[in-house]
C-alpha cells in the first residue's frame, strides 16, 4: 500500500514537473463568429496557436458569457497567465470592452447573480451591438495581456487581399476592383471606415495595373443605410460594365460578404466570397501576435 502512494506522489511530481509556479500560458483567440462556415475558418485559422500552446477560442463581439467559458477552459489546463489574441480587422474593435471584462480596466462588475441568457434573447441583444449585451468581469485567477494591432492594421491583410484579386483576376488592365466591407449607420464613423479601407486599396493598386479600385461598405444592420450603400454598388459596377471592365468583388472582411450578401447576387461580379480567411498566413500572424505580448509582459513559456 506504500508503495502504491509513493508512486502516486511520484507521478504527481512528475506532472507538474516543467510547469512554472506562476501557471502555464494560454491562448485566449476573441473572433466575431458568424455563419458554422465561418466559425469553422476561424477555428482552423487557431492550428499554429495549438500546436504551441492551450487555446480556446471565444466567439462574439467581446461577450462576457464566451469570454468566461474560454477562461475556464484554460484554468481547468493549468494555465494562468493568458495572452488575449483579438481576431478583428481593427486593433480598436471592442478593445475597452474587452479590457473590462477581463479585469484589466475598470468599468465592470461581477457577473449578476441572476444571470441566466436564452440563445435567443442573447441573437437579439447581439442584432442590437455590443453595448446592448451584459457587462460584466470574468471570474478568474488568470492574469491577461492582449494584443492591440488588427489584421488590416499591418502589412498582412494588405498582402492577403492582393492574394485574392490575383485569383480572380484574367486581366487586369480590363478589370476594377470592388472591396467591401461592414460599414456603419452613421454617416461620419462609415465615412472614417472607408478611409481606414485605403491602406489595402493602395495595396492592391500597387500590385496590379486594374483601371480602378474602388472601397464601399454595405451598412449591413442599417436597412436605410443599406439601400443607399446598394444603389451606391449597383450604380459602381453597372458603370465598369457599360465601360467594358469586369468588376471583381473581395470581402474586406475575415470571410464572405456578410449577412447582406443577397445585396449582390443579381450585379454582375466575378467573386468567390473569400476574405482574410482561409489563409495560412493569418494562423502565423496570431502566434506572433501572442508571442510579442507574452514578451511585453515578461512572460516565458
Amino acid at each position: 500500500m506504500k508503495r502504491i502512494a509513493m508512486i502516486a506522489a511520484l507521478t504527481g511530481l512528475c506532472a507538474c514537473a516543467g510547469v512554472p509556479k506562476e501557471g502555464r500560458i494560454g491562448v485566449l483567440v476573441m473572433a466575431h463568429g458568424g455563419e458554422p462556415e465561418w466559425n469553422q475558418l476561424a477555428e482552423e485559422s487557431l492550428e499554429p496557436l495549438r500546436a504551441a500552446f492551450p487555446t480556446e477560442l471565444a466567439l462574439g463581439m467581446a461577450r462576457a458569457d464566451t469570454l468566461q467559458k474560454a477562461v475556464s477552459l484554460l484554468e481547468r489546463r493549468g494555465v494562468r497567465r493568458i495572452a488575449v489574441v483579438r481576431l478583428f480587422l481593427s486593433g480598436d474593435s471592442f478593445l475597452i470592452r474587452t479590457e473590462k471584462i477581463l479585469g484589466t480596466a475598470p468599468g465592470a462588475g461581477p457577473r449578476p447573480a441572476h444571470w441566466d441568457m436564452s440563445g435567443h434573447d442573447m441573437s437579439r441583444m447581439m442584432e442590437r451591438g455590443p453595448d446592448a449585451m451584459p457587462l460584466w468581469r470574468v471570474e478568474s485567477r488568470s492574469r491577461f495581456v492582449l494584443t492591440r494591432e488588427g489584421l488590416l492594421d499591418g502589412p498582412i491583410g494588405g498582402r492577403i487581399l492582393v492574394k485574392r484579386a490575383r485569383e480572380l483576376s484574367a486581366d487586369p488592365s480590363v478589370e476594377s476592383v470592388l472591396l467591401l466591407g461592414h460599414g456603419v449607420g452613421d454617416d461620419a464613423a462609415d465615412a472614417a471606415w472607408r478611409e481606414s479601407m485605403m491602406p489595402a486599396v493602395e495595396a492592391l493598386r500597387r500590385a496590379l495595373p486594374f483601371h480602378t479600385v474602388q472601397a464601399a461598405t454595405m451598412r449591413d444592420d442599417w436597412p436605410e443605410k443599406r439601400a443607399l450603400a446598394r444603389r451606391e454598388i449597383r450604380l459602381f459596377v453597372n458603370r465598369e460594365r457599360d465601360a467594358g471592365r469586369k468588376v471583381l468583388a473581395i470581402p474586406y472582411r475575415l470571410s464572405g460578404f456578410g449577412p447582406q450578401a443577397d445585396m449582390l447576387k443579381d450585379l454582375e461580379l466575378v467573386m468567390d466570397g473569400r476574405g482574410l480567411l482561409p489563409d495560412p498566413a493569418v494562423g502565423e500572424w496570431m502566434l506572433e501576435q501572442a508571442r510579442a505580448a507574452m514578451d511585453s509582459a515578461g512572460w516565458r513559456p
